[in-house]
């Protein structure tokens, strides 16, 4: 089939409009509003790091200012709307996409790597017991399988391995994550997690691949096969390669080339060029996005589409990084213009932002700085901060005009 070609513009327009990063749609206030977002993105990357607020609120408050923690706990403990599994990684994800990670939950139990085999011969005999006590007992986390002070071993205190069978468990779909407790997994038996009528039927290869290509170019807008792959880690290249195909024959995604991108070829869904005469321009917003946000977090895409070359730099030696240890890219409408190091001083209820760095062909306006201190100050009080700290800025001379416009 021919390709469709389409401008880099159109194709960037695309994206943030499926990222809800342009301004264009309208979801529901709330919780609500949180639930249709985490549908609309397919899955919220979880991650430990807590320099700021931890990625997974960040992302969802970056689209939804009025987002505060509580709601995603109500989501997962209460609702049952959300569950936790691996996604592109450690995710939260739609509970109506449950059934289409049960085969991944089927081929870990078929693992033959050494780990799992030398794991299963030393301490495979804790699985039925931790399952037992967890079905007895009701949700416990790894904290209530620790050994009691002064206690001496007993079958439940080699604690290393009961962990590590908990994880299992939980990979392999018998526990699931109940709910978490100052980010404590709290795990239960999967039949008492899962909502009633939840829907468990297995997916043939057609249909999860299928699902996977639509799910991940409703998020992306326009995706090269290779992205669509790496959205969510749930099958393999062959099972992706077919369905594109498949879809491609029914007329439900277009192959598009393109403009200054005419070796890499894309994917969009049909109704996503359908709609596309009704986008409007990117709205003039500023947004601090997370080193895992869903719209950055494939590096190469964001160097293709966006010409902004980024890297989380946390895991680099200090004297070898180059912008920071947890970078934040700064998007103004439909470009990349700077970048961010910022970090909560919890106890003096301070955001210190360590260095801010424009990119060298960007030169900030009125509007800009404007948007850019509004935005800053959101950020700030989402950390539950009180003051804002500006140590540096590249180049230089942004610091006073920032200063004075924060004052």
């Amino acid at each position: 089939m021919k390709q469709l070609q389409i401008s880099s513009e159109l194709a960037r327009r695309l994206a943030l409009h499926s990222q809800l990063l342009d301004g264009g749609t309208e979801l529901p206030e709330d919780k609500e509003g949180v639930a249709q977002t985490i549908e609309k993105l397919g899955y919220i990357q979880i991650d430990t790091i807590n320099v700021i607020e931890r990625a997974h609120h960040h992302t969802l408050w970056t689209r939804r200012p009025d987002y505060h923690q509580d709601m995603l706990h109500q989501l997962q403990a209460v609702d049952r709307r959300v569950f936790e599994y691996w996604g592109h990684a450690a995710s939260y994800l739609p509970m109506s996409d449950y059934r289409y990670y049960l085969p991944k939950m089927r081929n870990f139990m078929k693992s033959e790597s050494n780990w799992w085999r030398n794991w299963m011969k030393k301490h495979g005999h804790l699985m039925k017991p931790v399952l037992e006590r967890i079905r007895n007992e009701g949700p416990l986390s790894s904290k209530d399988f620790e050994p009691p002070p002064g206690s001496t071993r007993g079958p439940w205190w080699d604690w290393k391995p009961t962990k590590a069978a908990l994880e299992i468990l939980f990979w392999q779909g018998d526990l699931m994550i109940s709910e978490r407790r100052n980010f404590q997994r709290v795990y239960d038996i999967t039949e008492r997690v899962l909502p009633q009528g939840i829907d468990t039927r297995d997916p043939d290869e057609d249909e999860l691949g299928q699902f996977l290509v639509r799910r991940a170019l409703s998020a992306y807008g326009v995706a090269t096969e290779k992205e669509i792959r790496d959205h969510i880690h749930a099958a393999n290249k062959n099972v992706i390669s077919k369905s594109i195909n498949d879809l491609i024959v029914t007329g439900k995604v277009i192959p598009i080339n393109i403009e200054g991108n005419t070796k890499t070829p894309y994917y969009t869904l049909t109704e996503s060029i359908e709609k596309s005469a009704n986008l409007t321009p990117t709205a003039s917003q500023v947004f601090l996005l997370s080193p895992f946000d869903n719209l950055i977090i494939q590096r190469n895409r964001t160097t293709r589409l966006f010409g902004f070359d980024y890297a989380l730099e946390c895991y680099v030696p200090p004297a070898k990084r180059k912008y920071g240890y947890y970078v934040l890219p700064i998007l103004w409408g439909e470009q990349f213009v700077g970048r961010l190091d910022p970090k909560v001083d919890r106890r003096k209820k301070t955001l210190i932002i360590r260095h801010l760095i424009l990119e060298p062909d960007f030169s900030p306006s009125g509007e800009f700085l404007s948007a850019f201190v509004g935005k800053l100050s959101d950020f700030s009080r989402f950390n539950q901060c009180e003051k804002i700290v500006l140590e540096k800025t590249t180049p230089s001379e942004m610091k006073e005009k920032l200063q004075r416009l924060m004052n």
